[in-house]
This record gives structure tokens, C-alpha cells and sequence, in this order.
């Protein structure tokens, strides 16, 4: 996650910096995004019919490798178009070693903890990344105004590599045998969706979380903000992503400390409802403190979200499904993000950076309402083991 944030924040920066086009961020998002959609489907079905752990090792390897050719790269604008394309060619591999590490970290989490500990182990896990990515984006910001984008870069090579090496260590306890694959990939793979279809409070939460992020995040927009809204530069930027992950972190340290089991289901609403406002003011602030609160704010609530959405999905999903789940989450997950990138960058080329920020976080609020009218058990849901699998 160190490394991963480092990487964002330093590739969102360099394309912006040196291109000053918002598209360039909207088609960085697109080229993480298009790889996943096409590789989640064979992960998914690779995570519940082999070991979890050498799956997601590998992904990490392949990230390093990406992150070595983003360092070969060097400076875009020495290298004119094509750099920015080989850029784009770097995303896209990376995003498609993403495809499988994603459904690795969330499948793999109930192999390592007792289910009677899955709740809070959730919170601990998200606490853990998110104070990564307090630091990270930080250290991008400041490696690349020290030693530029190839510093940084480096750096995250080592993050990866290291990543791979401490996975080693981890033993999972809790791992049922791998499922014998039956039928073809594709079948498999449908099994899963017609599962998630079946059940309202798993397609409830990890749409809930698709449509708001995907409409109200802010993310692609931070260059933008930081450099001609807010002006606080490539360290301010840094400051900015880590605004987030602070207010991640604060809430994941009172979740891990005190974990809540009741009215679940209405807690995740209002938390979303909460992140639409926060992204609200920060689209309208022209201050940048009043712009770093109002980022920490929409992190803690998104932590809540992540708390109440992981767990929901995790007793409701049995083990040997779990794979499959959790690729159409990692799918969920990255269109929200990736593609939300390129939503968000196409909007501000077309409306204006302030515009199209304030019109996601109305769109967020928007559809909370209405999926408290649609998936109405999820809003009911009042303890975790209701759903229990």
C-alpha cells in the first residue's frame, strides 16, 4: 500500500504537471480500469481453486515490475507523446496485477483470523493500509519535489519487493482445502455473480459503495485542486491525498478499539451520506485547511463504510465462494475508483473542475436515498451474524 499510494500520487502529479490537461488523468484512471475488468473473472476463479498466498505474492512481483518501467520511462516531456503512452501501457499491466491481488487481500483475511475475530480484524487490516497511505502520498509529494518523478519510483520498487518478501511470513491457519473446478471458467465465474444477485444486503453494499464513489470522489482531482484552486503545490498534493487515509486511519483506530455490532446496515448509509457532504464542501472550499478537514472527514466515513460493507460481505459469502466474491467486489471497487478517475476528469475538461466536483457529492447524497428505498434489507440489517453464510 506504501508503495501503491507513493505510485498514484507521483504519476497523477507528473501526467498533470507536465501535460496541464485533465484528460491526462482521466485516461490514467481508464488504463488501471480496463485491465481489471478484463482479468478479475479468470482471478476471481483462480483465488477459490488454488493457494491465495503465491497468487497474490506474484501480483505484488508484477507490480515492482511495473513501477522498474515507470523509473525507465523517466521524464514524459523529454520523450513527448510516447511517454505519456508508455506510461499508459505501464497502468494498464499494473491495474492488471491489481486484478488479482485485489480479490487475494479480501479472500484471504478469513484464512489468517477466527470467524468469531473477522469483524474487528476488518477494522485492524483497514486501519494498517490506511495509515500507509498517510505516509505514502506524503513521501510521494516530497520525493517528487526533491529528486523528481524517477525517485520516486524507485522507491516504490522496493515497496513491492518488500511487500512480497514480509507475505512469506504470513500463515493462514483458517484455509479450507481448494474447491475441485467443475464445469468452465465462465460458469464458475457465474455461479458467483447469481450468488451476489441472490443475496440484496451483498449487491446493496458493494453497489452503494460503486455509485457513490464512482459519482462523488475527488481523487483524479487533487492535481487540479492543488495546483490553480488551492495552490499548494506537489507537497500540498501529498498533504491532500493524506487528508484521506488520516481520517481513515483515526476512525479504523476506533473501530479496531471499538467495534460495533448493531444497526449496521443504517451506520453504512448514513457513513456514505456523510462522505457526499464532506466531498460537497471540499468542491466548494477555496481554503486549503478547510479543504484538508473536509478530505479527513469524507475518509472516516468512508472507513465506516469499508468496516460495515467488508464484514457484511464476509459472512454472507462461505469460503469456497469467497474468491469469486470478492473479484466482482474488486470490480465494483475499481470502477469506482479507476473509473471514477476517468468520470471525474472528463467532467472538469467539460464543466470545470469546481462544477463537476460539487456535482458528485450531490449525485453520492442522491443515491443514497434512493438505495435506502431499493435495498431496503440492507438498511434493515441490524447485526453482522444475520447474514452469517
Amino acid at each position: 500500500m506504501f508503495a501503491t499510494q507513493i505510485q498514484a500520487v507521483v504519476v497523477a502529479w507528473q501526467l498533470y504537471d507536465e501535460t496541464r490537461d485533465p484528460m491526462a488523468l482521466a485516461f490514467a484512471g481508464l488504463a488501471q480500469f480496463l485491465p481489471m475488468l478484463l482479468f478479475l473473472m479468470p482471478a476471481g476463479d483462480l483465488m477459490d481453486r488454488r493457494p491465495r498466498k503465491p497468487l497474490l505474492a506474484a501480483s505484488w512481483v508484477v507490480a515492482a515490475l511495473c513501477a522498474a518501467l515507470l523509473w525507465l520511462f523517466g521524464n514524459v516531456s523529454a520523450r513527448g507523446g510516447m511517454g505519456v503512452t508508455g506510461i499508459y501501457a505501464v497502468l494498464f499491466c499494473f491495474g492488471a496485477s491489481r486484478a488479482f491481488s485485489g480479490p487475494a487481500v479480501q479472500s484471504l483475511l478469513p484464512q489468517i483470523v477466527p470467524r468469531e475475530k473477522l469483524a474487528q480484524a476488518i477494522a485492524t487490516n483497514g486501519m494498517l493500509m490506511r495509515a500507509a497511505s498517510i505516509v505514502g502520498p506524503l513521501a510521494g509529494g516530497f520525493l517528487y519535489a526533491a529528486g523528481g518523478a524517477r525517485l520516486a519510483y524507485a522507491v516504490c520498487v522496493v515497496g513491492f519487493v518488500l511487500g512480497a518478501l514480509c507475505l512469506a511470513q504470513v500463515r493462514t491457519p483458517y484455509a479450507a482445502a481448494p474447491t475441485v473446478a467443475e464445469g468452465r471458467m465462465a460458469q464458475r465465474f457465474g455461479a458467483g455473480i447469481r450468488f451476489i444477485f441472490q443475496r440484496p444486503v451483498i449487491l446493496g453494499s458493494i453497489s452503494l459503495d460503486l455509485f457513490a464513489v464512482l459519482l462523488g470522489g475527488v481523487v483524479a482531482l487533487l492535481p487540479i485542486y492543488a495546483s490553480e484552486i488551492l495552490h499548494c503545490g506537489a507537497e500540498g498534493l501529498g498533504l491532500l491525498r493524506s487528508a484521506i487515509a488520516l481520517g481513515e486511519v483515526g476512525m479504523g483506530f476506533f473501530l479496531a478499539a471499538h467495534p460495533f455490532d448493531r444497526a449496521v446496515g443504517k451506520r453504512l448509509f448514513i457513513a456514505v451520506a456523510l462522505f457526499g457532504c464532506a466531498n460537497l464542501v471540499f468542491a466548494l472550499s477555496t481554503f486549503f485547511w478547510l479543504s484538508f478537514v473536509a478530505l479527513m472527514l469524507a475518509g472516516a466515513a468512508d472507513m465506516v463504510s469499508v468496516y460495515v460493507r467488508g464484514a457484511l460481505v464476509q459472512f454472507a459469502t462461505p469460503d469456497a465462494m469467497r474468491g469469486r466474491v470478492s473479484a466482482v467486489n474488486m470490480l465494483f471497487i475499481g470502477s469506482s475508483n479507476e473509473l471514477g478517475e476517468f468520470r471525474a476528469g472528463t467532467l472538469a475538461a467539460w464543466l470545470g473542475t469546481v462544477s463537476a466536483a460539487a456535482l458528485g457529492g450531490l449525485c453520492t447524497l442522491a443515491i443514497v436515498a434512493f438505495w435506502t428505498r431499493i435495498f431496503r434489507p440492507l438498511y434493515q440489517v441490524d447485526r453482522f451474524e444475520e447474514t452469517d453464510s
